[in-house]
């Protein structure tokens, strides 16, 4: 398949019919129906709807683009060869939220293209709110523009970060940067979704968010979204991000030094 001529619009809607499929299935579940939930790891869980919302993203993915890869995360990864399309799932991001019936957790899809984020679809089925971007499009939120907030100070400014799984045994498990950032920022939350908390970057309900060790289903969406909608993504370190850096400093913009600096005090 030729780049220079692939439908970035026709793939932005096979992303979002995925998302939304993905959401409906977490609906249903939301609804008071049991399921299986199993562990990966002491605090990382994993339920039967991750796995039932990932094969729907998949089917959706694979009858559009058989020849595309896919990276997902519970496993249904499939090759692309050497043409560059890759497609980054996170089927059910937040699923600790989740299976604690705690109403923020959503779907992810994006496309890669030579490994630059082109396409994005985060679905919240919570609030019934999709966020959508085009790599040079602009980032909507239900169809409507968004942009990042003009909040100028830290002091001012609602953050968002995380913790990692292995927070007890990983070096860097950010207790040492949140408790740095709490004393400059204006307030912190840990909602426990990275693809929203970027969504909400982008869309301005926060100014920025950090995190590490995370994975490229976490970010590959809600990165774009940011960058679509004026913000500014890096590394932690302030460098450029690519689709498998497993830190992420995303906001604004205008506070994004500040964040980086305290980040690395």
């Amino acid at each position: 398949m030729k780049k220079n001529s692939f439908d970035l619009g026709l793939a932005l809607a096979v992303a979002t019919r995925a998302a939304l499929l993905a959401g409906e299935i977490q609906k249903e579940y939301a609804g008071g129906e049991t399921f299986d939930i199993e562990r990966k790891g002491e605090i990382d869980l994993v339920t039967e709807v991750d796995l039932k919302c990932e094969k729907a993203i998949v089917e959706v993915i694979s009858d559009a683009y058989p020849d595309h890869g896919i990276m997902a995360e519970e496993g249904s990864d499939k090759s692309a060869g050497n043409n560059g399309f890759l497609w980054i799932v996170d089927p059910l991001d937040g699923t600790t939220n989740f299976a604690h019936r705690f109403p923020v957790y959503c779907s992810s899809v994006a496309l890669t293209i030579d490994k630059e984020r082109s396409v994005g679809a985060v679905y919240d089925p919570t609030r019934d709110e999709m966020f959508t971007a085009i790599k040079g499009r602009g980032a909507f939120l239900n169809g409507e523009p968004i942009k990042v907030s003009q909040t100028g100070e830290l002091i001012d400014s609602l953050l968002a970060t995380g913790f990692p799984y292995g927070i007890k045994s990983v070096a860097r498990n950010n207790l040492k940067e949140f408790s740095a950032m709490v004393m400059k920022a204006q307030a912190i939350r840990r909602p426990g979704a990275a693809a929203l908390d970027l969504c909400y970057v982008a869309c301005g309900r926060l100014d920025g968010f950090w995190e590490f060790h995370l994975k490229p289903w976490d970010m590959a969406g809600g990165a774009l979204m940011v960058t679509e909608a004026g913000g500014e993504v890096t590394r932690a370190d302030g460098d450029p991000t690519d689709i498998f850096t497993p830190e992420i400093v995303a906001s604004n913009g205008v506070i994004h030094k500040m964040m980086v600096e305290v980040v690395n005090e």
